[in-house]
């Protein structure tokens, strides 16, 4: 499926769960456009963009013409592509094709989900129960951009080595921690600034959120350079506590 940049990324979720289109059920809610996708390879809930995206086409900014990125050309990595690296500014993504399936193939295994699925008494869900559980969650924990100025989630989850891991699960054993392939160790990174003091703090117009600590919200008026100092004092925080640099997710321009 072909999907012009400019539509809302949420809205196309719901139109592909309406006609039975499975895969991005877990990707649903996410604040921005189709031709964002790609370039943050959002994901959320065990899903990443990467894994349903076949093409970008794009146009290129210097010369107007026009080609197309196969998924290995994205070079997608964890909230990355090479549209936010070497190719950043390069080109305007103007649409997104995408490998969905009508036999839905279901992810739950996401903790948050399958609890949310039997408060709302489901036991045999399909990618609409999956999609509403995913949306009470993030309800539950996310403010909503409309009414809170805020970008989503602001620093991505750190990899660490074992011995990095290891020595702070000796002062922190509650950390969460999460394995991954190449060998390394993924932490919680809202539990890390959370630990460090920040999780509701606000100073004067803007701050952290109260339910959420990944998230930096402007309650209104704030400067983006307040906010960008706000997120490098979490960083230094974070890293004199824990000896783990923090990463922005987002983009900044």
């Amino acid at each position: 499926m072909k999907v012009s940049a400019g539509e809302v990324w949420h809205e196309f979720v719901l139109y592909c769960i309406e006609k039975g289109y499975a895969g991005v059920e877990n990707l649903s809610l996410i604040p921005g456009s189709v031709g964002a996708a790609p370039m943050q390879n959002i994901g959320a809930y065990g899903v990443e963009v990467k894994e349903l995206i076949t093409e970008v086409e794009v146009l290129d900014l210097k010369d107007f013409t026009t080609s197309i990125f196969s998924n290995n050309e994205c070079e997608f990595g964890y909230r990355s592509s090479i549209f936010k690296t070497t190719a950043k500014g390069k080109y305007f993504i103007t649409a997104v094709t995408f490998k969905l399936n009508k036999k839905a193939k279901l992810n739950t295994s996401y903790g948050a989900i399958e609890d949310e699925l039997n408060v709302m008494g489901v036991k045999n869900p399909t990618i609409k129960n999956v999609s509403d559980a995913v949306i009470n969650i993030r309800r539950s924990k996310l403010p909503d951009p409309i009414k809170i100025g805020n970008s989503g989630s602001f620093f991505k989850n750190p990899e660490v080595s074992i011995e990095v891991k290891n020595k702070i699960l000796s002062k922190h054993p509650n950390v969460p921690v999460y394995n991954q392939p190449s060998g390394d160790f993924k932490l919680a990174a809202g539990w890390l600034i959370e630990q460090c003091g920040w999780k509701g703090k606000r100073i004067e117009n803007y701050g952290v959120h109260t339910k959420q600590a990944l998230v930096l919200v402007n309650y209104g008026g704030a400067k983006g350079q307040d906010i960008y100092n706000l997120s490098e004092d979490i960083i230094q925080s974070v890293k004199k506590k824990f000896g783990v640099t923090l990463e922005r997710e987002v983009n900044i321009i």
